[in-house]
């Protein structure tokens, strides 16, 4: 399994609920290029749409620029594959007042490109100073006991 984007700040800035694991409708020059490339996931999101699930916001480049195609999206709404009863599940998870779905890290596995979304809920300021104020308290109790 090779990651090839994670989005750190997802863990920081929002509470993870539920994870998911959806395959990705690529062309085959994107997934050329994801593998060269990579990609950032901080400003992608996923929505439902018409019972299907979509991955918007994500900016894959062309594999070669000056061979793309002249009707290439590289931000285009990519569809990702997902069992009905996930989905169902999903659209459950979507109404909930306050939750959003956030990609977490994409990579292969079996040789096909796969994505890792989750269920989250915002996190408020005060959450994230007392998330800090826990890890630090938890790394000055370990660095104590080691002496």
């Amino acid at each position: 399994m090779t990651i090839l984007a994670e989005n750190k700040k997802a863990y920081y800035n929002y509470e993870i609920l539920e994870k998911f694991e959806a395959g990705i409708s690529l062309l085959g020059q994107e997934v050329k290029s994801l593998r060269t490339r990579g990609l950032g996931l901080a400003g992608s999101y996923v929505v439902l749409r018409d019972g299907e699930v979509f991955w918007l916001g994500a900016n894959i480049p062309p594999y070669q620029p000056k061979n793309a195609p002249p009707d290439y999206e590289p931000e285009r709404a990519r569809k990702l594959l997902l069992r009905k009863s996930e989905i169902k599940r999903l659209i459950g998870k979507a109404n909930q007042k306050g939750l959003t779905l956030i990609p977490l890290r994409l990579y292969t596995k079996n040789g096909k490109i796969k994505l890792e979304f989750a269920s989250a809920k915002g996190m408020k300021k005060f959450d994230k100073r007392e998330k800090i104020k826990k890890r630090e308290f938890q790394r000055e109790k370990e660095r104590l006991l080691k002496e």
